[in-house]
């Protein structure tokens, strides 16, 4: 009867480490998968940060255009303030001629 309890319990502690082995993979399957979420969701942010850098970048030239359009508009008046000036000061000359 010995050898059949000897049997038995190296059975039982078999079964033991077995259960102790299967939960072990199943938590390390868990972790897994929560780093799989996370990797998911990292690249997700990162799209989003690409895709706002993006929008800034087309911002930011829309701010140059814009700029270099008021410099040119402001570089035109400027010489037709020039030029009006002109043509108010031979306007004045006919005046105190007259």
């Amino acid at each position: 009867m010995t050898a059949i309890k000897s049997i038995s319990s190296t059975i039982e502690q078999v079964s033991n480490i077995a259960t102790t082995i299967a939960s072990a993979v199943e938590q390390q399957g868990n972790a897994t998968s929560e780093i799989a979420r996370n990797v998911q969701q990292t690249a997700a942010s990162t799209q989003a940060v690409g895709e706002n850098i993006q929008g800034v970048t087309q911002a930011a030239n829309d701010t140059g255009a814009a700029a270099s359009q008021v410099l040119s508009s402001s570089g035109e008046l400027s010489k037709q303030a020039e030029m009006l000036t002109v043509e108010m000061g031979k306007f004045l000359d006919q005046v105190r001629a007259a």
